[in-house]
């Protein structure tokens, strides 16, 4: 079955070109486009899409508090950040608002494909450069600069989390680690098991807080 989506970019050329890209692969459907906050907060819970692509700077509502409506209705829906923005309070306050992706704008269409599949798959997928950013405002914290110790998490565990951080995709820390994408899959889910969690983003942050 099809992963259905909805996007939220008030930018013409980039929302029609998405959604057309988009609409080439069997493995998606767009179920609607919106140009505005206040449009997509009022459509989308009616549509029940899995996944939600969210711009940030839409004229009126912002995407971050669009997000923050939705989830009123349904918090099913998961949430794919795709915007310019990179700085620290952008992301963060996405996240904390119900994001469990985010991606820039400048990311590769295959990369947005194996994303989006991701993220519907539980993963939390980012731009290598945001994830750095989490990575790094964890470090600052003076107790957590390592990751949880071998007793909780074994050392292949670490070494997927490790590559999770970097903001590798399931394939490409199979690829690192020569074992399958299945094998991969079977070791974040453990990951998020012990350190009882459910998206990339928050094992990082439980494991560096550790």
């Amino acid at each position: 079955m099809p992963i259905s989506l909805a996007i939220v970019e008030d930018l013409d050329e980039v929302r029609e070109g998405l959604k057309n890209f988009l609409s080439l692969s069997q493995e998606f459907t767009v179920l609607d486009t919106f140009r505005t906050a206040e449009e997509a907060s009022k459509g989308i819970p009616s549509l029940h899409p899995d996944i939600v692509i969210m711009d940030i700077n839409l004229p009126g509502m912002n995407g971050i508090e669009c997000i923050r409506q939705i989830r009123l209705f349904d918090q099913r829906i998961q949430f794919m950040m795709f915007t310019v923005y990179e700085n620290d309070d952008k992301v963060f306050e996405a996240l904390k608002a119900g994001a469990s992706g985010y991606l820039l704008k400048n990311t590769g269409l295959v990369h947005i494909l194996e994303s989006l599949k991701e993220l519907h798959q539980g993963g939390s997928p980012m731009s290598a450069n945001i994830a750095r950013k989490l990575v790094d405002t964890f470090r600052k914290s003076p107790a957590s600069d390592k990751l949880p110790p071998s007793e909780v998490l074994s050392p292949r565990e670490n070494e997927v989390l490790n590559l999770l951080a970097r903001g590798l995709l399931y394939k490409e820390i199979a690829e690192q680690l020569h074992i399958s994408t299945a094998t991969v899959r079977q070791h974040i889910h453990r990951i998020y098991e012990k350190l009882h969690v459910q998206n990339r983003t928050e094992a990082i942050n439980k494991a560096y807080n550790k």
